[in-house]
């Protein structure tokens, strides 16, 4: 499974974003499917995870209420929805897939596929 992030960028604090996870290879279809997030100089920390079929999703505290993920298996993607960014959310933001069968709660070391990553930056 090859992932590719996009929709990254510079917003003022306030704003929104929409990042897209684009996944070839294989059909998403029956994998877990999350987002990650990496600071300068930090690492990397659990945004938010979506079971195979969408009826599942799980948050880290700091972005809940503020950003939902959600998945299309017809297009083959992944999205995370972000409102209300501060400051503290800036990092580059990465897409997994983790295999079949496994729990919807997990860390980055649960994940079997990563993406490349997109920069998001939060201006105050």
């Amino acid at each position: 499974v090859q992932l590719v992030e996009s929709g990254g960028g510079t917003v003022q604090a306030g704003g929104s974003l929409r990042l897209s996870c684009a996944a070839s290879g294989r059909p998403l279809s029956s994998y877990i499917m999350g987002w990650f997030r990496q600071a300068p100089g930090e690492e990397r920390d659990f945004v938010a995870t979506i079971s195979w079929n969408g009826g599942t999703t799980y948050y880290a505290d700091s972005v809940k209420g503020r950003f939902t993920i959600s998945r299309d298996d017809a297009k083959n993607a992944v999205y995370l929805e972000m409102n209300n960014l501060i400051p503290e959310d800036t990092a580059v933001y990465y897409c997994a897939a983790r295999f079949p069968g496994h729990e919807v709660k997990v860390t980055a070391s649960d994940m079997n596929y990563w993406g490349q990553g997109t920069q998001v930056t939060v201006s105050s």
